[in-house]
């Protein structure tokens, strides 16, 4: 028993030490003092950019030598650069007027371009009818080639009749009979007897006027130009109207054809009213002494009732200084019957008095001449024949005819 409480004394003695040990370990360890609150630090905004006295650092400027400063006796001696001349502003040159080749016998000159492109319908003729025998197979081709050159149903019908009863009367038929034949029906058919003259004198002191409609895209507003040519060919002063404000440019090329033959051009803004421009084309036309005043009109087919009012319009303004002394109306040979239709627009809107056929050395089919004049009871006065500025001819039927056929 002693030895037990010597032992629980012993462990007691011991659990006392070393608690002693650990408080004093803790005492000689003793932590830093606290560091002083510190100064927050601010930073500046950056500094303007300085200029002159007051930047920052000056640029070190270079430095000469004695030897290369001029002295000022030095410079004043120096030979002075001579000045550059001065070269005074030069004018926009004037535009070369142009001298249009003469009207007279303009489609004869023209007649071997025309030839080219028409020989389908009278060489074809006469070939068919120099056939030995001519059966109803046979004129029934003769009626084919007639309607594929858009003479139209009845003048085919009608000139087929004629040449049956011709040819019957004939007999035996050389290629000289035949020609001459052939040649006289086709003159009867497109007509020596209608009157083909353009009528630019109103008979009056006022200039005679003549406007020009058609669907644009037919060459109406260069039809326009190159009949402004023609007229100056024979001597007579043009006053041009630019009244087609709905087409755009149609004005700067109207006034580049008037400018190449000194003919002026009365113009109004884009999309203006077009009888205005008519009314002061004409207006213009008096106070010149003019002889002629020609209006190019707008043609809008996708708005008839618009295109009505307006060409109305138009020759109602117009007719305020004087009669209107020609219409013309402009179509595009190549469009065949689709020409006639256009012209059957045309003449309800107002009355046509002439026909220019355009673009008929192309592929277009010289029976379209025949058919146009059925269809309108009016004459085919001007034709064009190719993009030459000159190649606006005077219609001649014998002329005509003779290019149809060939030599």
């Amino acid at each position: 028993m002693d030895i037990l409480i010597i032992a629980l004394l012993i462990a007691l003695v011991a659990v006392v030490v070393a608690g002693g040990l650990v408080v004093g370990s803790r005492k000689k360890k003793q932590l830093p003092p606290p560091a002083p609150p510190s100064t927050p630090t601010i930073t500046a905004p950056p500094a303007e950019p300085q200029v002159g006295e007051d930047a920052a650092t000056t640029a070190e400027e270079p430095r000469r030598t004695i030897e290369e400063v001029v002295l000022p006796e030095a410079e004043a001696a120096a030979p002075a650069a001579p000045e550059a001349p001065v070269v005074p502003a030069q004018a926009a040159p004037a535009p070369e007027i142009e001298v249009p080749e003469p009207t007279a016998g303009r489609l004869v000159r023209l007649r071997a371009r025309l030839a080219r492109s028409q020989n389908s319908l009278g060489k074809g003729l006469l070939t068919l009818l120099s056939r030995e025998h001519l059966d109803e197979d046979t004129w029934e081709e003769i009626e084919e080639t007639l309607l594929v050159a858009d003479v139209g149903v009845v003048p085919t019908q009608e000139l087929v009749d004629r040449l049956r009863e011709r040819v019957r009367v004939l007999g035996t038929r050389t290629p000289a009979d035949l020609r001459a034949l052939l040649r006289e029906e086709l003159l009867t058919l497109v007509g020596t007897d209608l009157d083909r003259a353009v009528k630019t004198e109103s008979g009056t002191a006022t200039p005679g006027v003549v406007m020009v409609v058609g669907v644009n895209g037919t060459g109406k507003t260069t039809t326009t130009g190159k009949l402004a040519r023609v007229l100056v060919a024979d001597g007579r002063s043009v006053v041009l109207g630019a009244a087609d404000t709905f087409r755009a440019a149609a004005a700067d090329q109207l006034q580049t054809w008037g400018e190449r033959v000194g003919a002026r051009t009365v113009r109004g803004p884009e999309g203006g009213d077009p009888a205005s421009i008519a009314f002061d084309a004409v207006k213009e036309g008096i106070a010149e002494s003019a002889d002629v005043v020609l209006i190019d009109t707008a043609g809008r087919l996708h708005t008839k009732t618009g295109l009505m009012d307006e060409l109305g319009k138009v020759k109602r303004v117009v007719e305020k200084h004087g009669p209107l002394d020609e219409v013309l109306l402009v179509l595009d040979a190549t469009t065949g019957q689709n020409g006639l239709t256009q012209a059957r627009v045309f003449a309800e809107v107002v009355d046509i008095t002439g026909i220019v056929l355009t673009k008929l050395d192309g592929t277009a089919k010289g029976g379209i001449v025949v058919a146009v004049q059925r269809e309108l009871g009016v004459p085919v006065k001007l034709i064009g024949l190719g993009e030459g500025p000159d190649d606006l001819a005077p219609f001649e039927p014998e002329a005509f005819v003779d290019a149809l056929i060939g030599d």
